[in-house]
């Protein structure tokens, strides 16, 4: 059977100075047509293929959006209720990916259901409902789950870890819960976001159960770690993965320092510090941390007590040269990322469910990764110099 498009409605709108595309479009009504049209083509080979007696039945109209605007579609029935569309399916309501792409984009930038709901009524005149676009980002939850479950490298020269904390509502309260990221930098030397994962506190028993999520995903060893200063954290990766130094943040060890210290001698006690950390080796850390407790012990025994305690997993970096040491001295490289979430979840407040979260975070993840296209700098440099610590576990994977 022969179909044919009838033009003069386009021809006359374009001639009235209406735009092609867009909201209140030229292209609407034509797109209508075709679509119609095409249904109809699609029941006559249905109906062809039907060996028992059926016919058609009528029609059946639902609203179609589209990146055009929207508009009524009449979609052609059969009496046995056998035809089962596939250009438009019975329970599609829109026709274009464009929509779908748009609000995908504007849910991993932060904006808020009704944001985008105003933002795709304005560009193409379709108006959605929270519960529409709810259908939309909730097909991130699949893919979510398979890249949860993707395998990892076998070797990760750095890893960071930390948790970043949010109220998700559960059993018909909101309790805070914590959400567990594990950042990588593999041996390109590119960032990437190994895992998420949630639960209701941070502690070092589920990060045991991230590490061996890591090591069941294929990761077989970690050159070095850097971590904040949870107790308990250092034994947990060593229990996985023995062979891995833990580096704890220095930073998060001076801020936690200078907590105790009274606000008329920070500056001064800050100052001082600074001889500790930014020593040239470990043995000059240790004598300047002697001096520094000579002086301030009595005063403060709990910060001193606390350098002591945790010094072997604080001094690691001072066998390393500069860009190695700079890589891990400090968690900020994850701290960023964090800050990126906080950004991006700032007008939420709170989520109704551990999904609305982690799909929003997957979102986020995904756009940043897209700018993580480069090594980390120095990084030709900083590979040479892990080499010359770690040749026996990089010989294989750098095959030198």
């Amino acid at each position: 059977m022969k179909y044919e498009i009838d033009v003069e409605e386009f021809a006359k709108a374009l001639k009235d100075g209406k735009g092609i595309s867009g909201k209140s479009g030229a292209l609407t009504p034509l797109i209508k047509q075709l679509t119609e049209l095409a249904l109809q083509a699609e029941l006559e080979s249905h109906l062809s293929q039907d060996l028992e007696k059926n016919r058609k039945n009528g029609i059946s109209t639902k609203t179609m959006k589209s990146s055009n605007g929207t508009f009524e579609l009449e979609t052609p029935r059969d009496r046995n209720g056998s035809f089962e569309p596939e250009i438009v399916k019975k329970n599609q309501t829109h026709i274009s990916d464009e929509i779908e792409s748009k609000m995908l984009s504007l849910f991993s930038l932060g904006s808020s259901y009704s944001q985008i709901s105003d933002h795709i009524e304005d560009i193409y005149g379709v108006s959605f409902s929270k519960s529409a676009i709810t259908a939309v980002t909730d097909k991130l939850i699949p893919m979510l789950e398979e890249w949860r479950k993707r395998p990892l490298e076998a070797i990760y020269p750095f890893i960071y870890l930390d948790a970043i904390h949010y109220k998700v509502r559960e059993d018909g309260h909101y309790i805070s819960k914590a959400f567990y990221t594990v950042l990588g930098v593999n041996l390109e030397g590119k960032k990437e976001i190994l895992g998420l994962y949630l639960n209701e506190s941070e502690g070092a028993k589920f990060w045991l159960q991230v590490l061996t999520d890591l090591q069941n995903r294929g990761v077989k060893d970690i050159l070095i770690s850097s971590v904040d200063g949870l107790k308990g954290f250092p034994e947990a990766i060593q229990s996985i993965f023995p062979q891995t130094e833990v580096q704890l943040c220095v930073v998060h060890q001076i801020r936690n320092s200078l907590r105790y210290v009274a606000s008329k001698n920070q500056k001064q006690f800050a100052t001082e510090l600074k001889t500790v950390y930014q020593a040239f080796t470990k043995e000059e850390a240790e004598l300047a941390l002697d001096k520094l407790e000579e002086k301030w012990g009595k005063k403060y025994p709990i910060i001193f007590e606390s350098w002591r305690n945790k010094w072997e997993n604080l001094s690691h970096y001072f066998k390393y040269p500069e860009p190695i040491r700079r890589i891990i001295y400090t968690t900020n490289i994850i701290e960023s990322v964090h800050r990126q979430f906080r950004t991006l979840t700032k007008t939420k407040g709170a989520f109704p469910n551990d999904n609305s979260l982690l799909k929003l975070l997957y979102a986020g993840i995904q756009n940043a990764e897209k700018k993580w296209t480069m090594p980390i700098r120095n990084w030709s440099l900083t590979i040479s110099q892990l080499n010359i610590h770690f040749k026996d576990r990089l010989k294989d994977a750098l095959m030198l």
